[in-house]
């Protein structure tokens, strides 16, 4: 028996030196007069204990095969939680009368949630602690906390399970009691209207979990008398409701990859008729706020790259909109904030965010200065309109998240939090550059990475870990983490590949990266790793390659695609049997999709996804070391895409490379949900990839501000 499985035993106590091997079952399915069979369709059932076996049985040789690392685990656990700051708080935020924080305890795993009421000098009120609500559970997520119109009630959603199927619960303020109001089996996705009483919420289709009725309670009443508002009978949207920064509005909003629409009724009114803006048409993209006498719209007409129009309430239809800022080809408008003398626009200038203030009176415009190469900046929680100052946040590779409070007059910056790094963490340790690779096509590829300078020499001796994702237009910023340290002190460096799919170029980012050219991001990908050996700033025998979701695929379909490049792979939560997946019509997400991927209905589609489809390109070659990771409960992707991957791979790869699969069995998409459990995780997965690089018995350099 080998060092790394000595004194693990499966539940029969028999040592675990083999990988399990799951049953094959050919399943043929036919579409378009092509056959294909599946051997691991079987494994579809959470509910087959025979399924549930063979995953504690995959769960059992990961840990087997891992336990050499388990020393080196528990370090970089205790790493990464020693950085952290345990008793902390958010910034504060005024709504009407007042402020509104989370804040964490020493050795508790959950927020407490909290207010002031006018002055912070004020005594706390807690409103929810989710450590009580979570106590002795598994799983435990709450979101989307909000009070009502009059700040008396609050209502919470929470999810026990992991597949984000919510109850909501409602609690008094002001005597503390929760009420007996209770609505199982929602979205998670909640309005006030402005009575203090009424509420509107969203419903999913019980299988596949598309969000598609908004319904009406009233405090005090059965929830299984609510009023049916709205249904989206249209299976390629989803509907969801807010209330608009005004407070005036309640929107329903109903969404699909390239197409959306809202209907909106004055929120004092929350028996009344929802009104349409602008009717739904095939490609047209538009969201909405209001302020006054106009709602103001983000919109593709006419604007690849959006934008902002303004429109009467009293006739808010195309035909009325008047443009505020015009489309500029190399820059992408994302989105805006409104104030009372001025509203502040975020934009996307080569690949990287900029927040653009501009007065109502047409008076000067400034942007803000960030500093670095790359980062990533966003608006924080600006709930109020009668005010001259923009709340934001920005973080970097190097700069830990910061909160700040932006003068939009005097122009004065305040950085009123910055998230603590414990343990002597200095930035001016760390290196972070901004390069690009030629893809196959010519395209330059952005990338960002970090480094610790005084670690990697560039001459080609480093391991680097690349990620990406490049899928639904998100972009993937440069963003801090204090967990990545353990990495970047062992000598690692970090690079994002800003890969087609995503938006940061542009719209036409993402178009090229979707679809019949959704290869471009699985090519960028290769390009970028390709540049960084040749560029020396990784070794090309310890290249690594990450990816989560829809990065997932990318990685899968780049080992498959060339495999040479890489030492070893983690793919958490993958969605890789893209075929099946999106013919089946009663998984979660798919028909919502369509316009993402492709309809495979259509022959060409088909076979193009097909193409890629990482667990239909399986072939019998030697692949990198993988570390694979899934939750049972995952509403996104499912858990038997990533099981029946590692299946496949198993029988018919032809290297002896470590092949793991982990199921997380009382959680979903993202994970365990304990604010520290999710680092034993990273931590795994850190001990994977040191472990492969040669590195388990390396120490982190400490801060040159300490020696």
């Amino acid at each position: 028996m080998s060092r790394r499985n000595r004194g693990r035993r499966d539940p029969d106590g028999d040592p675990v030196t083999q990988p399990p091997k799951a049953p094959r079952r050919p399943h043929e399915i036919v579409y378009h007069g092509h056959v294909r069979v599946d051997p691991y369709y079987w494994l579809k059932d959470r509910d087959d204990p025979e399924v549930i076996a063979y995953l504690e049985a995959e769960n059992a040789y990961t840990q087997a095969m891992l336990a050499h690392t388990e020393e080196l685990q528990e370090k970089l656990f205790a790493e990464i939680k020693a950085r952290i700051k345990e008793t902390d708080q958010s910034v504060p935020y005024k709504l009407d009368d007042y402020f509104y924080y989370t804040r964490f305890e020493e050795g508790r795993q959950y927020p407490i949630h909290c207010r002031k009421r006018e002055s912070l000098d004020h005594p706390e009120e807690v409103m929810v602690d989710a450590n009580e609500l979570a106590a002795g559970l598994d799983y435990f997520s709450l979101v989307s906390l909000q009070v009502s119109f009059n700040q008396d009630v609050a209502a919470y959603c929470v999810d026990t399970v992991g597949r984000r199927i919510y109850t909501i619960y409602f609690k008094d303020l002001g005597s503390g009691e929760l009420l007996a109001d209770v609505i199982p089996e929602v979205t998670g996705n909640l309005a006030w209207a402005n009575d203090d009483t009424t509420l509107f919420y969203s419903k999913h289709d019980p299988v596949t979990l598309r969000s598609h009725r908004i319904y009406r309670h009233v405090l005090g009443t059965d929830p299984a008398a609510d009023v049916l508002v709205y249904e989206e009978e249209d299976e390629a949207f989803r509907t969801y409701v807010f209330r608009t920064k005004s407070k005036r509005y309640l929107v329903i909003g109903a969404r699909q990859t390239l197409s959306t629409e809202y209907r909106f009724l004055d929120a004092a009114d929350p028996t009344g008729t929802f009104t349409v803006i602008e009717p739904r048409r095939r490609a047209h993209e538009y969201a909405v706020d209001h302020y006054g006498d106009h709602f103001y719209v983000r919109t593709n007409d006419g604007a690849k790259n959006y934008r902002m129009m303004r429109a009467p309430v009293a006739s808010p239809g195309r035909a009325s909109w008047e443009e505020m800022i015009p489309l500029r080809d190399d820059v992408l408008f994302e989105g805006f904030e409104l104030f009372r003398d001025h509203y502040v626009v975020c934009e996307r200038r080569d690949g990287l965010v900029q927040l653009r203030v501009l007065r109502w009176d047409g008076g000067g415009e400034h942007e803000l200065d960030f500093g670095e190469p790359a980062y990533m900046a966003a608006f924080g929680i600006n709930p109020d309109f009668d005010t001259e100052v923009l709340r934001f946040g920005y973080a970097s590779l190097t700069t830990p998240p910061s909160t700040y409070d932006y003068n939009l007059r005097t122009r004065e910056k305040t950085l009123l939090k910055r998230e603590e790094v414990l343990g002597g963490f200095d930035p001016a340790d760390y290196r972070t550059e901004r390069l690009h690779a030629r893809a196959d096509d010519g395209v330059e590829v952005p990338i960002s990475l970090v480094y610790r300078r005084d670690l990697v020499r560039r001459d080609g001796a480093s391991p680097l870990l690349l990620t990406g994702y490049g899928a639904y237009g998100f972009s993937r910023d440069a963003s801090f983490s204090s967990a990545r340290l353990s990495l970047l002190g062992r000598g690692f460096v970090f690079a994002i590949a800003h890969v087609r799919g995503g938006e940061e170029l542009g719209r036409g980012w993402y178009e090229d990266g979707r679809l019949l050219r959704k290869k471009n991001t699985f090519t960028d990908f290769i390009a970028c790793a390709e540049h960084l050996v040749a560029e020396k700033y990784a070794d090309p025998k310890r290249v690594y390659a990450q990816g989560g979701s829809a990065g997932g695929l990318l990685v899968g379909a780049v080992v498959n695609m060339r495999p040479d490049l890489f030492h070893g792979v983690l793919a958490a939560v993958p969605f890789v049997d893209v075929v099946t997946t999106m013919l089946d019509v009663t998984i979660p997400l798919t028909t919502f999709e369509y316009d993402e991927w492709g309809d495979p209905r259509v022959r060409e589609l088909y076979e193009y996804i097909l193409s890629y489809s990482p667990y239909d390109n399986v072939v019998a070659r030697d692949y990198p070391h993988m570390l694979v990771t899934t939750g049972l409960h995952d509403s996104q992707v499912q858990f038997w895409e990533p099981a029946k991957w590692v299946a496949k791979l198993r029988a018919t790869k032809t290297d002896r490379n470590r092949l793991l699969l982990k199921t997380h069995l009382e959680a979903g998409h993202h994970g365990p949900s304990g604010r520290y459990e999710v680092y034993r995780e990273v931590a795994l997965q850190f001990a994977f990839l040191l472990d492969l690089a040669g590195l388990a018995d390396a120490a982190p350099a400490p801060s040159r501000r300490l020696t």
